[in-house]
C-alpha cells in the first residue's frame, strides 16, 4: 500500500524547504523531493550577506544546509529523488520518480529556474536519441561505451560519477577552467573519468543516433570525440518545468501561474519561488513563497477558510 503524504514538496531550495519547515511543524506528514543538494541556484552562490538574520557572510550551500537542518528538526522527511512526472487530477496527487512513486493530499511545486531551452546544434534533436538530462535515468543504455558530460558544477561531476559504474569511458567536459568542485571529489578519481577543462561543445552530431560532439577551446580549435551519449547540465534562468507535462497553467513564458496564496489553477497544488511568475528572484523571496504555499495547503487540507498562524498554541 503506498504511503499517503499530507505534503509533497518537489524542490529543495529556499522555497521548498521553507515550505517543508512550515508544514512539518504544523504536523503535516512532509516530504520533499529533491533533485540534489547541490543543483539549485543557492547552492551555486558563493558568498550570501544579505539574508536576515546571517550575521556574516557565508556560501550558499552553507545556508541551504541551514534551511534543510531545519526542515527536518521540525520532522519533514527529505529524499534525493529526481521526479520525472506527475498525476495532479485526482483528489489523491502522485509523484513519480525513478525509484518509486509518492502520494500526497497536496504538492508543493518549488524546482526554482535555472533551467534551459537547447542551446547546443543538435542538442534538441538527439534528445531521447543519445541526449539526456538525467544520468540516473538513462546510465544503464550505455554500459561499455563512451558518453560526455557538459558542465563544471558539483552536480555534473556526481553525474559524471555514476556514469562510470556503467560506460567504458567517461569524460567531463567543462566550459570554465576550473570545475566547482572540491579537488579530492570522489567522482574525479574514477579511472575510467577524464576531464577535459575549457572547452565548449559546438555540435551533437550523428545520424539515427548521437555518434560524437564538436568542441572548442581557448585556441577556437575545433576538435571531434566520438560519444554514444551526451549529458548536458549546463543551466539558464528558465523556470523548470518539463516534468510537469501541462498539468498546470503556464504563463506565455512558461512560468508558473499562481494567485497571491501560491495556489496554482489546480486545487491542492501549489508553487513557490523562482519557477514562479515572479518579478523579483532573491532567496528571502523564495522562503516567504514557500511560507505561504505551507499556509495554503494546510488551510487546504483542514478545509480552514482562514489560513492557521498561532502554530504555537
Amino acid at each position: 500500500m503506498t504511503e499517503l503524504y499530507d505534503v509533497i514538496i518537489i524542490g529543495g531550495g529556499p522555497a521548498g524547504l521553507s515550505a517543508a519547515q512550515y508544514a512539518s511543524r504544523a504536523k503535516l506528514k512532509t516530504v520533499v523531493l529533491d533533485k540534489s543538494k547541490t543543483a539549485g541556484a543557492l547552492a551555486f552562490a558563493h558568498r550570501i550577506e544579505n539574508y536576515p538574520g546571517i550575521c556574516k557572510p557565508m556560501m550558499g550551500k552553507e545556508l541551504l544546509d541551514i534551511f534543510r537542518k531545519q526542515a527536518a528538526d521540525f520532522g519533514a522527511e527529505y529524499v534525493e529523488a529526481q521526479v520525472i512526472g506527475v498525476n495532479l487530477s485526482g483528489t489523491t496527487k502522485e509523484v513519480f520518480t525513478m525509484d518509486k512513486n509518492y502520494s500526497g493530499k497536496t504538492v508543493i511545486i518549488a524546482t526554482g529556474s535555472m533551467g534551459r531551452k537547447p542551446t547546443i546544434k543538435g542538442e534538441a534533436e538527439f534528445l531521447g536519441k543519445g541526449v539526456s538530462y538525467c544520468a540516473i535515468c538513462d546510465a544503464a543504455f550505455y554500459k561499455g561505451k563512451t558518453v560526455c558530460v557538459i558542465g563544471d558544477s558539483e552536480e555534473a561531476a556526481k553525474e559524471a560519477g555514476l556514469l562510470t559504474k556503467f560506460a567504458e569511458t567517461v569524460y567531463l567536459i567543462s566550459p570554465s577552467s576550473k570545475l566547482k568542485v572540491e579537488d579530492n571529489h570522489p567522482a574525479l578519481s574514477r579511472p575510467n573519468l577524464k576531464t577535459i577543462l575549457g572547452h565548449s561543445v559546438a555540435a551533437i552530431e550523428g545520424d539515427e543516433i548521437v555518434k560524437r560532439i564538436k568542441m572548442t577551446g581557448s585556441d577556437k580549435k575545433e576538435t571531434s570525440l566520438e560519444v554514444s551519449g551526451v549529458f548536458v547540465y549546463l543551466h539558464g534562468s528558465k523556470p523548470i518545468i518539463d516534468f510537469l507535462g501541462g498539468n498546470v497553467e503556464l504563463s506565455d513564458v512558461e512560468c508558473v501561474v499562481t494567485n497571491k496564496m501560491m495556489e496554482t489553477s489546480i486545487p491542492g497544488v501549489f508553487a513557490a519561488g523562482d519557477m514562479t511568475c515572479t518579478e523579483v528572484r532573491q532567496v528571502v523571496v523564495s522562503a516567504a513563497n514557500g511560507c505561504v504555499a505551507a499556509l495554503s495547503a494546510e488551510r487546504f487540507i483542514m478545509h480552514r477558510g482562514r489560513r492557521r498562524y498561532a502554530w504555537g498554541k
